[in-house]
């Protein structure tokens, strides 16, 4: 089985990667699923999809959680008990979680795209980002952002947030490898800590 990374971000805290390399029925070997589970796994006509689902569960059985264990609310975000908190992404072949004990978390993984560059006025002010000269680097750090804003968006966990209007990053070096965002919404300001990594073409962006 194939976890990829395991980063310990403060002592209640954690990521861990998973790069799927298996087969579905490898994945399915190790880990049970509740009957809604099952039922959602049966439903995706996508083997990528599957995988992603079910690499998931091997990594909430790393960190002795079950599928048993995650509930989803009505906009979709996942939820534990007693007191902990979740957050899931997966992208291509790489998916990946954050736990942690005492805050709320965001996650998220997006494969590096030139494409990100022609949407890139929909999500953040691109004008902040026109001295970067380096058309890598400016997908790079587009992607960055996406992530960062993806990441509040998940802690945040209900509709009706903007990313242009409503989620803010500040700016960064990439060899800070990590950043600060807000969430400003209906009166509220609230800071979160924004850490990235980039590996195999991918950028993986957390909040907490």
């Amino acid at each position: 089985m194939a976890l990829y990374k395991t980063l310990t971000v403060n002592p209640t805290t954690k990521v861990l990667i998973w790069k799927i390399e298996e087969t579905v029925d490898q994945l399915k070997h190790g880990i049970t699923l509740s009957e809604n589970s099952e039922l959602r796994l049966q439903s995706m006509k996508s083997e990528i999809h599957q995988k992603g689902f079910l690499s998931i569960r091997h990594l909430l059985n790393i960190i002795g959680l079950t599928d048993a264990d995650l509930q989803y609310d009505e906009f979709g975000k996942p939820h534990l008990n007693q007191g902990r908190f979740i957050s899931i992404t997966h992208s291509f072949n790489f998916t990946a979680i954050i736990f942690s004990n005492k805050t709320e978390v965001g996650i998220d993984i997006e494969k590096q795209r030139e494409k990100i560059l022609k949407i890139a006025h929909k999500f953040t002010p691109i004008e902040e980002y026109k001295t970067i000269a380096n058309v890598d680097a400016m997908i790079s750090k587009l992607t960055i952002v996406w992530g960062a804003k993806e990441s509040l968006y998940k802690i945040y966990g209900k509709k009706k947030l903007l990313f242009l209007h409503h989620i803010y990053i500040d700016n960064f070096k990439f060899d800070d490898g990590k950043t600060s965002g807000e969430i400003r919404f209906n009166g509220d300001k609230n800071s979160y800590t924004v850490e990235f990594l980039e590996f195999e073409g991918f950028t993986c962006v957390f909040a907490y």
